[in-house]
């Protein structure tokens, strides 16, 4: 997968649980002297196990940031000289390869319209829900 602000964010969140997972350890031998450190274990625990559930929900949201948009150029020749057309086209791997989708002519989309209807077929084309973010 290419470097998103989801996947950055992933990583920033897993860095994150998995120093939780060192202190709680390192807490846990101390409740075995102090008891009442037992009640900060388990708090500490349970904040890893929230933020990696948090990291594993931003996982379809990546997914979905991991593609690319760019303008397909054709040049005819006609009875009146050489016509440009421009249209925008998206790119994803679809397991080991690479699929292209047409999303429509530069003159009617701008790129931010055409990011968004490549994001929506790219969520139908893996089964993602895109508003919740699951799988279905």
């Amino acid at each position: 997968m290419h470097a998103t602000a989801a996947g950055d964010q992933i990583k920033a969140l897993r860095r994150q649980a998995r120093q939780r997972i060192k202190e709680a350890n390192i807490a846990r031998k101390a409740a075995q002297v102090v008891p009442e450190v037992k009640d900060t274990v388990e708090r500490m625990e349970s904040e890893a196990a929230s933020t990696l559930a948090e990291a594993d929900n931003l996982r379809d949201a990546a997914r979905l940031e991991d593609l690319h948009l760019w303008k397909m150029e054709k040049e005819f020749d006609s009875r009146k000289g050489k016509k440009k057309y421009e249209y925008w086209m998206a790119s994803w791997r679809r397991g080991s390869k690479v699929h292209n989708e047409y999303l429509g002519s530069c003159k009617k989309l701008d790129r931010d319209t055409a990011l968004g209807k490549a994001k929506s077929i790219k969520a139908k084309d893996l089964g993602i829900n895109k508003r919740s973010g699951t799988s279905d």
